[in-house]
């Protein structure tokens, strides 16, 4: 399918408002004139999950702007509009913060009051050694951030993180990247599908990279784990960042007991060419870290794909897009 007029693809790295009723009577044009159908009749059904294309992440001069993000965004919105009546239903998800949380600097000081740096690593060690400690103006029980460090050290998982503060709720970092809420939008019109926001992050004593659930001591989101499982015919997911919080959702979506069981892996799709790691040069760099997540994701029998490519020709996709194909 074609894109359709509005999309200015050289826009993707703005900010602007979005003219709703414009798009909705164009989306409604552009369903008829393409004769898609609303996706409630849908027999093959995928859902991409859009995960934290925010602008926090994905417009230059934001805090923690992932490079190569942009393009990311572009290719995913064009990704959006060429197949609109193929997807069923798009699953945003908003990474959701405060001021304080666990992982921004207000939270931590050392023994002289002085707080951590964006980027600081933080180990068990360091805290069992004094190095850095809860803010007591804060009251919370001194002893948590011991208990927390060693539970991410010993489950694997990245060491606890101070970020920059982003993506605050309320803010303007917070919002989608304007063409990708554009292009959500205008699928929920053609379609009749509104799309499922999911907020993650909010709770201010754990990280949660995943959408699915928090790092460690905190809640699992048994919906959205539940509906993906058994829901749908394919699932698609993109977004920022590869190193991170893709990473982690699809991560915890492989790794779910009752994921063979129902053959999860056959029915994922990463669009490689629509999500990028956390590289901060100078900084940290994550790259590696999401080359190897992605080699993880291979071996588990995950497709690794690109938005580029015709849906029919992914792996597992043309027999069955034929078989229930949504006309």
């Amino acid at each position: 399918m074609s894109l359709p007029p509005h999309f200015q693809p050289e826009r993707v790295a703005e900010v602007w408002r979005v003219d709703y009723e414009e798009r909705a009577s164009d989306a409604e044009a552009w369903a008829r004139a393409h004769g898609i159908r609303p996706a409630a009749h849908d027999r093959f059904r995928m859902c991409l999950v859009a995960v934290d294309i925010q602008n926090t992440f994905c417009t230059p001069g934001f805090e923690l702007f992932v490079p190569g993000a942009p393009e990311d965004s572009r290719r995913l919105c064009e990704f959006v509009y060429r197949n609109l009546a193929v997807l069923t239903e798009i699953v945003p998800t908003l990474d959701t913060h405060q001021a304080i949380q666990i992982f921004h600097a207000a939270f931590l000081v050392d023994e002289n009051g002085n707080r951590p740096a964006p980027y600081t690593l933080v180990s068990a060690e360091d805290v069992e050694s004094g190095r850095w400690r809860i803010d007591p103006d804060i009251g919370i029980d001194a002893d948590y951030l011991l208990r927390y460090t060693r539970e991410l050290e010993a489950g694997g998982r990245y060491r606890l993180t101070v970020w920059p503060y982003h993506a605050m709720l309320g803010g303007i970092g917070h919002a989608l990247v304007s063409a990708v809420e554009e292009a959500v939008f205008f699928h929920a019109i053609a379609r009749r599908a509104r799309p499922e926001f999911e907020i993650k992050g909010f709770d201010p004593l754990t990280e949660h990279y995943s959408v699915l659930g928090a790092e460690v001591m905190g809640d699992r989101n048994e919906a959205l784990i539940g509906r993906l499982l058994v829901a749908f015919d394919a699932v698609v997911f993109a977004g920022q960042a590869k190193s991170h919080c893709v990473a982690w959702t699809i991560d915890d979506l492989l790794s779910h007991p009752d994921a063979e069981e129902h053959e999860l892996a056959r029915r994922m799709y990463l669009l490689e060419d629509c999500t990028s790691p956390v590289v901060v040069p100078g900084v940290v760099d994550y790259t590696d870290e999401a080359d190897a997540a992605v080699e993880r994701f291979r071996a588990a029998g995950m497709h690794v794909v690109r938005s580029t490519e015709p849906i029919e020709s992914w792996p597992g996709l043309g027999h069955a897009l034929s078989a229930g194909k949504n006309e």
